[in-house]
């Protein structure tokens, strides 16, 4: 079995072409189109790591990190955050919210790429 990637991303495009890059790459992907529906996913999927989009109606990315962290189940999560957003207050406010990275977009395949390894080594020494 792969490693199972949950992408959470209101904007269909951009969730789409990042399904695409990770399937080229072998991962298993789940898309969520909100924050509801990200913690809904997590509950019930058990991803191995989260990307994450900031900027969604209703739920946005940090409080889904948040609560992501907040759930026993889920504490140890890799979350990345994938967003627009690019002033270091923004980045700094992911990692408050307990994200593992912060990367803008739009990223290319191998800083995402090595990003997601680094994350996934450092939960699995966990």
């Amino acid at each position: 079995m792969g490693i199972r990637v949950l992408i959470v991303d209101d904007n269909f495009v951009n969730a789409k072409l990042l399904e695409e890059i990770l399937k080229s790459a072998s991962y298993e992907v789940t898309t969520a189109m909100s924050g509801e529906a990200a913690l809904d996913e997590v509950g019930q999927s058990c991803p191995d790591i989260v990307l994450l989009d900031v900027m969604m109606p209703g739920m946005d990315g940090y409080e889904v990190c948040r609560r992501i962290r907040q759930s026993k189940k889920t504490a140890r999560l890799p979350v990345i955050m994938v967003t627009a957003l690019d002033k270091e207050s923004d980045r700094e406010m992911g990692l408050a919210a307990g994200a593992d990275d912060f990367l803008n977009k739009p990223v290319e395949d191998s800083v995402l790429f090595s990003a997601m390894h680094r994350v996934l080594q450092t939960a699995m020494a966990r």
